[in-house]
C-alpha cells in the first residue's frame, strides 16, 4: 500500500486505495456499454463482432492504464463514440472504402496526432478554433449517433418510394425510356415489432436509471433488455452456452489495417476529420476531467498534461493496430472522479477491468442491436447540452454553428457538418468587417476545405 501511495502520489491528493478502486469500477461501468455498442457499429462496415470486441476491450484496457501509470491522471479511453460512427457509416458504407483501408487511415491519422502534440500546434489548433464551433461539433456528432441508434433498433425507419408513384406512370416512363427517380421517405417504425417493443423498452428503462441517477445505467440498461429479449425470444441462446470462456484469440483483426492503401486512396479528407474531431474532443475530455478532479496548479496550468495528450494520441494508433476506430478519453471518467477518484490508481483499476472483460465475450455476443441502440440514443441527448454554450444572439456565430449541427445528420456525414461551419464561419466574420476575431489559422483551415471540395472527389 506504502508503494502504492508513493507511486501515484494518493496522500498528496487527499485520497486513498480503497477510494481510487472503487473510483475505477465507477468509471468501468458507465463506460463499458462500448464493449456491447462499439462491436455492434464496425461490424456494420463488415467487421467481425468478435475481433472488435477484443480490439475495444485489449485497446481500451491498456491504454488506459497507460495513462495511470505514465501521466498519474484518473482518466479513461476507448474507441470513441461518434468517430466508430463516422468510420463505420461515412467512410466505409458511405464511401466504399474497406474496412481495413479505413483503419490505415485512423492510424496514419494517430501519427498526425503525435506530431501535433509534440510540436505543440495541437494546442493552437485548439486556441484557433472559435467556442461556438467547439461545441456545436459535439452536438452534430450526438444528433448523428442519434440518428444511427434510432435506425438500429428499427424506432426509425427509411425506405425509397418510386417518383411517380402510380403504376401507369411507372409503365410509361419505362416505355419511352426515361429513368425512375426515387425518393427517401424517413417515418416511424412498426412498433408492433418485437425487437422494436424491445429497443423502445430499452431507452425507457436506460432513461428512468439515468433520471435517478444509478451508476452504470447504461450497461445495467442494456444487459436488462437483453434478458428481456431471451425472454421475448428475439435473442437466441445456443446450445452449451457459457458467460464466462478463454478469450478466442483466433479471429481477431490484429495489424490488418491497410495503410499504404490509405495513402494511395488519397484518404487526406478522412485522414484530416479523424485527427480534426479527435483534436478538440480530447482537449474538452482532458481539460475538463482534470479541472475535476483539482489537477490544476496554482498558475491554472495542468501539470503533465502534454504528455497525456502524448497517451492519447499514441492510442489512436495503437487502436487502428489492434483493429478498432479511434481510442480517445471518456468524459465518462468524470463519473470516476466524482466517486472521489484523484490518481492514475483510478486509470489502472478502469483499465484491468476492460481487460478481465475478455473473459466474457460470449456474453457480448448475444447482445442484440435492440439492446444497444437506445445507449446510442441516449448518448446523443447527453452530447446536446453543448448547444446552451453558443450565442444564438449573434448571427455570425450562430449560423456557422447551426450549419455544423444539421449538416452532421442530414447529409450523413461527420465531415460535411465540420466543413460547413469552418467556412460559413470567418465567410460571415469577413463580411460584417469582424474579420480580426477569426485566428489566422482558421483562415487556412477554411481554405484547405474549399481546395478539398474543388479539386478533390470523395
Amino acid at each position: 500500500m506504502n508503494m502504492l501511495d508513493k507511486f501515484f502520489a494518493l496522500s498528496a491528493r487527499n485520497t486513498d486505495v480503497k477510494t481510487e478502486v472503487v473510483a475505477g469500477i465507477t468509471t468501468f461501468m458507465t463506460m463499458a456499454y462500448i464493449l456491447f455498442v462499439n462491436p455492434s457499429i464496425l461490424s456494420s462496415a463488415g467487421m467481425d463482432k468478435n475481433a472488435v470486441l477484443l480490439a475495444t476491450a485489449i485497446g481500451a484496457g491498456l491504454v488506459t492504464i497507460m495513462m495511470g501509470v505514465f501521466v498519474n491522471y484518473p482518466i479513461a479511453l476507448a474507441p470513441g463514440m461518434g468517430l466508430n460512427a463516422f468510420y463505420a457509416f461515412t467512410v466505409v458504407i458511405g464511401m466504399g472504402v474497406p474496412w481495413q483501408v479505413a483503419l490505415g487511415a485512423v492510424f496514419i491519422s494517430g501519427l498526425i496526432f503525435i506530431l501535433l502534440t509534440v510540436t505543440q500546434v495541437r494546442q493552437l489548433l485548439v486556441e484557433g478554433m472559435p467556442f461556438s464551433l467547439k461545441h456545436a461539433i459535439t452536438v452534430g456528432i450526438g444528433l448523428f449517433i442519434t440518428i444511427i441508434g434510432l435506425k438500429l433498433s428499427g424506432i426509425m425507419s427509411i425506405r425509397l418510394s418510386l417518383i411517380p408513384p402510380t403504376l401507369e406512370k411507372i409503365v410509361a416512363a419505362h416505355g419511352n425510356g426515361t429513368p425512375l427517380s426515387f425518393e427517401t421517405i424517413i417515418e416511424l417504425g412498426a412498433l408492433a415489432n418485437k425487437e422494436v417493443l424491445l429497443a423502445v423498452f430499452g431507452l425507457l428503462f436506460i432513461a428512468a436509471l439515468m433520471a435517478r441517477n444509478v451508476r452504470g445505467s447504461m450497461l445495467i440498461g442494456i444487459l436488462t433488455t437483453t434478458v428481456l429479449g431471451i425472454a421475448m425470444g428475439v435473442v437466441q441462446i445456443p446450445a452449451g452456452f457459457s458467460p464466462v470462456a478463454i478469450p478466442d484469440f483466433s479471429n481477431n483483426a490484429f495489424f490488418e489495417l491497410d495503410i499504404m492503401g490509405a495513402l494511395n486512396m488519397g484518404l487526406m479528407t478522412i485522414i484530416f476529420t479523424f485527427t480534426f474531431v479527435e483534436l478538440f474532443d480530447t482537449m474538452g475530455t482532458l481539460v475538463g476531467t482534470a479541472t475535476k478532479a483539482g489537477l490544476v496548479d496554482k498558475n491554472g496550468k495542468f501539470p503533465r498534461i502534454g504528455r497525456a495528450m502524448l497517451v492519447d494520441a499514441f492510442g489512436v494508433s495503437f487502436g487502428s493496430l489492434l483493429g478498432t476506430s479511434t481510442i480517445t478519453a471518456y468524459v465518462e471518467s468524470a463519473a470516476g472522479v466524482g466517486a472521489g477518484g484523484r490518481t492514475g490508481l483510478t486509470a489502472v483499476v478502469c483499465g484491468l477491468m476492460f481487460l478481465l472483460a475478455l473473459f466474457f465475450t460470449p456474453l457480448a455476443a448475444l447482445i442484440p442491436n435492440a439492446a444497444t441502440a437506445p445507449a446510442l440514443i441516449i448518448v446523443g441527448a447527453l452530447m446536446m447540452e453543448g448547444v446552451r454554450n453558443i450565442d444564438f444572439s449573434d448571427f455570425t456565430e450562430s449560423l456557422p454553428a447551426f450549419l455544423t449541427i444539421v449538416m452532421m445528420p442530414f447529409t450523413y456525414s461527420i465531415a460535411n457538418g465540420i466543413s460547413a461551419g469552418l467556412v460559413m464561419y470567418p465567410v460571415l466574420k469577413l463580411i460584417t468587417g469582424r474579420g480580426r476575431e477569426v485566428h489566422w489559422i482558421l483562415y487556412i483551415l477554411a481554405i484547405l476545405v474549399v481546395a478539398r471540395f474543388i479539386f478533390l472527389n470523395e
